[in-house]
């Protein structure tokens, strides 16, 4: 049987193009020249990377890692798990994964985010952890809200999570942003209707996961994420996109 390779090239027809005029910011800030490949040096793909002792025990339950003592955050409780695994389905232990997001009204703690949407002092919106030995990774969060952008008049964002993952050396960076399954708006976002591929548009949806859901606690949603290994194209022709 013949072995499967070990990196694969981007799938061009999946991946949304640069410039996108549905998507008005993309028209400003879309290369003008070729992309290019890179070849990654020895130091950028052997380290620096994170250890379990960088991580908080706390730190993947946003509930808890900005509450005041004996508050909680306002808003739909959720649980966010999946597996981190590369293009063979092989499990990618020991990984970084990172998320940040908005509140349930919508508004990040970021002190450019004018949306009227109040500020809620028990959450922080952000967290991170490590994948186990078989590439597992979970978040406890509050389900974050839609928000208005001005791209068009009437334009709003879908509930969503951003998500970054850390390959062998911070060279190796995926980011990539989270809807959930339902959303109204997904079909409506500008963002999401530049992708070409109905099957990639799939791909960013967590799906609701009724067996992970703790009863009278929290719903969950499941997610994995699929790595493409240190030969992948540059993402946005940024070394932090890779």
């Amino acid at each position: 049987m013949k072995k499967p390779a070990e990196f694969y090239q981007r799938d061009l027809g999946r991946h949304p193009p640069a410039y996108s005029p549905i998507y008005k910011t993309s028209v400003a800030r879309s290369p003008q020249y070729p992309l290019i490949s890179l070849q990654n040096s020895a130091s950028e793909i052997t380290g620096p990377v994170f250890g379990h002792n960088d991580i908080d025990p706390i730190d993947n339950d946003l509930i808890l890692n900005y509450a005041q003592p004996d508050e909680m955050p306002i808003g739909e409780r959720i649980i966010l798990h999946g597996r981190v695994l590369d293009e063979n389905a092989r499990p990618i232990p020991n990984t970084l994964v990172e998320i940040w997001q908005a509140n349930a009204g919508g508004r990040y703690r970021h002190k450019k985010d004018t949306y009227l949407a109040p500020i809620d002092p028990n959450f922080g919106g952000c967290g991170r952890t490590m994948t186990d030995e078989d590439g597992y990774y979970y978040f406890r969060t509050i389900k974050p809200g839609a928000y208005p952008w001005r791209n068009f008049v009437n334009s709003w964002r879908p509930a969503h999570i951003h998500v970054s993952v850390f390959g062998t050396g911070f060279a190796q960076r995926l980011i990539s942003q989270i809807y959930f399954e339902g959303d109204p708006l997904i079909q409506t976002c500008p963002m999401v209707k530049s992708i070409p591929d109905p099957d990639a548009v799939d791909a960013l949806i967590a799906k609701l996961d009724l067996n992970g859901t703790i009863p009278l606690d929290s719903i969950a949603y499941k997610f994995d994420i699929v790595l493409r290994g240190r030969r992948s194209t540059l993402f946005e022709n940024r070394l932090e996109g890779n």
